[in-house]
């Protein structure tokens, strides 16, 4: 089943990425499904405790719903309660997914940030293009959004096709030091910049290494000011 999911977890940072998720149903014409997990921390427990803590959990999704289906333009919004890691869960669904959306602190460079939290695990196991969200609060308007970014020198086929995606679906243009000659010669509505300006940005879009680590640490800004997609290569990944 083709759709947008987003984990949610009822913080601010997660309000970026359901912003982001939003935007990517709509354009895409998918419906989103806003993900919430759930475990109990401490040890043992009788049914009465996890009762409440699950009760919690249920409304975390539902504002998340709520707020999915009164801000957006009609998309369907679907919801998936998980008891168990929340990063696990959504490697589990990006089996039928086209993309995964989810929010991180990113108080530094991305890769350091984001390995080890379930925005890294989504990233480095998932099977569809993951978009990693930085910050907190709702995504700001820009007036006039910078364009795609393209952070590979040597891109996978499926990078790049995701980056020109991305471009076209947003009429931007997309910027990149590789050489992409061919793909813009067969997508000639997307407008090719030389080079990789970061830091006006609307998306940055990299590769995922086949040690199933996030790629091009090298290649992003130390402070990276948007959101990020990592993109698995075409093949499966071999270690």
């Amino acid at each position: 089943m083709d759709r947008i999911v987003l984990g949610y977890d009822g913080s601010d940072f997660s309000v970026q990425a359901l912003d982001w998720a939003l935007d990517e149903a709509e354009l895409r014409n998918l419906p989103l499904t806003v993900v919430h997990a759930w475990q109990w921390p401490y040890g043992e427990a009788d049914e009465e405790a996890k009762a409440h803590l699950r009760k919690a959990a249920e409304h975390v999704l539902w504002h998340g719903a709520e707020c999915a289906r009164s801000t957006s333009s009609g998309i369907r919004v679907e919801t998936d309660l998980y008891e168990g890691s929340a990063a696990q869960r959504l490697v589990e669904l990006s089996g039928d997914a086209t993309l995964v959306v989810v929010g991180s602190r990113g108080l530094s460079a991305l890769p350091r940030v984001v390995v080890g939290s379930v925005a890294g695990y989504a990233a480095a196991h998932a099977e569809c293009p993951v978009i990693v969200v930085r910050g907190p609060g709702p995504l700001p308007k820009a007036t006039r959004p910078g364009p795609v970014v393209l952070a590979e020198r040597e891109p996978d086929a499926a990078v790049v096709e995701f980056a020109f995606a991305e471009a076209a679906m947003r009429g931007l243009p997309l910027a990149a030091s590789a050489d992409l000659g061919e793909w813009a010669a067969r997508r000639p509505e997307v407008h090719v910049e030389q080079g990789e300006p970061h830091e006006r940005a609307t998306l940055v879009v990299v590769g995922r290494t086949r040690a199933a680590h996030l790629g091009t640490a090298s290649s992003l800004p130390q402070h990276a000011p948007c959101p990020v997609a990592v993109v698995p290569a075409t093949a499966p990944e071999t270690s």
